[in-house]
């Protein structure tokens, strides 16, 4: 199938499923013409990359795990778990980050609402 077709049958657009190409996260064969052509595989390999856009992981480690990733994404093969885990990490960290910005932020306004309404 052309990329036309691929992007009707998954809901993605042409100029993303470009990007997954660039990637290295989607492999099309070229036509004589120069064409992409995609096989029937091609639409269960964009919804796993999308699950996995989905679940927050970038495109480098998308394409790390891909190859381990089976049906549509929602199991891998126990040796990427490790990896996983570590983005599970970070994000977890990214959060705990964010929280004390967060609270930081808040008493900020806090502390500028109570001048307000004293002065």
């Amino acid at each position: 199938m052309r990329i036309g077709e691929l992007a009707e049958r998954t809901g993605v657009s042409v100029r993303l499923l470009r990007y997954y190409e660039e990637q290295g996260l989607l492999v099309p064969e070229r036509t004589s013409g120069g064409h992409r052509s995609y096989g029937a595989d091609a639409p269960p390999a964009v919804r796993r990359i999308r699950r996995l856009l989905d679940a927050g992981l970038p495109t480098r480690v998308i394409r790390e795990v891909l190859p381990c990733v089976e049906g549509d994404g929602l199991f891998v093969h126990p040796c990427v778990g490790d990896r996983l885990r570590d983005q599970l990490r970070g994000m977890d960290e990214r959060i705990a980050g964010l929280q004390e910005s967060r609270t930081g932020l808040a008493a900020i306004l806090a502390e500028t609402e109570r001048a307000e309404l004293v002065g």
